[in-house]
C-alpha cells in the first residue's frame, strides 16, 4: 500500500534549519522519528467500492428465490455493468491529454491479456450462478470466501508471494471453515432444493471461488508483465483511468462470453416470459436485473482498483470482508436461517480474516525495521566519511 512518512518529513526539515547540521545527519534525524503510515486514498476508496458492491450477491439471490433459472443472464448481470465506466473513463482521458492520450491508454498487449482473463471471468461468474441457484446466499457467500485460500495459492505461485505462519494459518481457517457447512447440510438446505442439487451447487461454489482466486493474481501479473510504460509515464503510479480501461476492457470480453451462452440456450427469448411469471412482479423484475448488474460492476471496480495499487491478495481480502456483510443481508432482507455450521463457519472465517491482517501487521513492522536499520548504516557510513574529509 502506499504510505505518508509526515513524521519523517518534519524532522528533515526541522534539521535543515540548524546551520550546523550537514545532509546526512538531516537524514539520520529524519531515520530516528517514528514513521507514520495509512493507506492510500484511491485504496481506501477502492475498499468502500467493493463493500457498497455487497449488494450483488444478495440481488442475485433475490432473482432465483422469486423464480429467476436463466444462468448465462444471472452470470451477465456480474459483468455487463462496465458501459457505466464510459462516461467517467473518457472524461478522465480528456482532462489528462496534456500527457498524451496514447501514453494513458492500456498497452495493446495488455489489452489482449484483459479480454482473456475477462472471458475467465466470466465463466467463474457462471459457475458461481450454478452455485447460487441451489444455496442460500449465506452458505455461497461462505463458499465464495475460500478464494481466498486459492488467491493465496495463486499468487505464491504466479506472483512470488511469500507465506508466512499467520497467513498459512488464515488459508487453513478459510478453507476449514467453509468445510464446516457440510455438517447438517439439511438444516441450511433452502425449501424445494434436493440434497443432491444442495450438494452439487456446494461443489459449483467451491468451483467458483477457485477460479476467481486464479484471476485475481493473474490480472495482478498481466499487468506487472504488459502494463509497463515508457518515459516519465513510467515513474508515476498508474492513473484511475487504468483501473477503468482494464475493468471495461474485461467486462466487455465477459459480456460476450456470457452473451454467447445465452444465444446458445435460447435465453433472449424465454426473458419475457420469465419476468411475466416473476414472484415480485415484472417491473421489479427488470429493476432487480439493473440494480444488480450496477451493485456488481461498483464490486468489480473496487477490486480492480485493489489489484492495481496494492495487490491481488489484498483484493482477495476485501472479497472474504463482505461475508459478515452478506451474513447480515440475507437474515435480514431473504429471512434465511443463521444455523450452527454456519456460525461455526462464520467465526472461523474472520478469525482467519483477523490472523491474516495481524500478520500482515507484524511483517510491515519487521521490513520496516529492517530498511531503517540500513539506512541507518548508510547514514553512518556517509557522516563518517564527511568527518574524515573535513579539514
Amino acid at each position: 500500500m502506499a504510505t505518508i512518512t509526515a513524521s519523517a518529513i518534519s524532522a528533515m526539515q526541522e534539521a535543515a534549519k540548524t546551520p550546523s547540521a550537514s545532509p546526512a545527519r538531516a537524514m539520520a534525524a529524519s531515520m530516528a522519528s517514528p514513521t507514520r503510515y495509512r493507506p492510500s486514498l484511491l485504496v481506501i476508496f477502492s475498499a468502500c467500492l467493493v463493500l457498497i458492491g455487497a449488494g450483488g450477491p444478495l440481488l442475485l439471490r433475490v432473482y432465483f428465490v422469486h423464480g429467476g433459472q436463466r444462468l448465462w443472464l444471472s452470470a451477465l448481470l456480474q459483468i455487463s455493468g462496465w458501459p457505466l465506466l464510459l462516461p467517467p473513463m473518457c472524461v478522465s482521458l480528456f482532462r489528462g491529454r496534456r500527457h498524451g492520450i496514447a501514453n494513458l491508454l492500456l498497452p495493446p498487449r495488455l489489452v489482449v491479456a484483459a479480454a482473456v482473463l475477462g472471458g475467465f471471468y466470466a465463466v467463474s461468474c457462471y459457475v458461481y450462478a450454478m452455485g447460487s441457484q441451489a444455496l442460500p446466499l449465506s452458505t455461497s457467500s461462505l463458499l465464495l470466501a475460500t478464494q481466498l485460500a486459492f488467491t493465496a495459492v495463486f499468487a505464491f505461485l504466479f506472483v512470488g508471494l511469500r507465506f508466512t505462519p499467520f497467513s498459512a494459518n488464515a488459508v487453513l481457517l478459510l478453507i476449514i471453515g467453509p468445510a464446516v457447512l457440510g455438517v447438517g447440510p439439511g438444516a441450511g438446505k433452502p425449501a424445494g432444493v434436493t440434497s443432491k442439487a444442495y450438494w452439487t451447487g456446494f461443489c459449483e461454489g467451491i468451483a467458483a471461488a477457485a477460479l476467481a482466486g486464479l484471476v485475481l493474481p493473474l490480472v495482478e501479473v498481466s499487468m506487472e508483465r504488459y502494463g509497463r510504460r515508457t518515459g516519465p509515464a513510467a515513474r508515476a503510479p498508474p492513473p484511475y483511468s487504468t483501473v477503468m480501461q482494464m475493468q471495461a476492457v474485461m467486462g466487455a470480453a465477459g459480456t460476450l462470453v456470457c452473451l454467447l451462452g445465452m444465444a446458445i440456450k435460447s435465453d433472449f427469448g424465454a426473458l419475457r416470459s420469465e419476468a411475466a411469471a416473476f414472484g415480485l412482479g415484472e417491473t421489479k423484475y427488470y429493476l432487480v436485473l439493473v440494480w444488480d448488474a450496477v451493485s456488481w460492476q461498483l464490486l468489480n471496480l473496487g477490486i480492480m482498483g485493489l489489484i492495481t495499487f496494492a495487490s491481488s491478495l489484498l483484493a482477495g481480502i476485501m472479497i472474504a470482508v463482505l461475508l459478515p456483510l452478506s451474513q447480515i443481508l440475507a437474515v435480514l432482507f431473504l429471512h434465511e436461517k443463521f444455523d450452527g455450521p454456519k456460525g461455526i463457519a462464520l467465526v472461523l472465517s474472520l478469525w482467519g480474516f483477523a490472523s491474516y491482517m495481524y500478520g500482515e501487521k507484524v511483517q510491515q513492522k519487521k521490513a520496516e525495521a529492517h530498511k531503517s536499520e540500513l539506512l541507518q548504516q548508510q547514514v553512518a557510513s556517509k557522516t563518517g566519511d564527511l568527518e574524515l574529509a573535513a579539514p
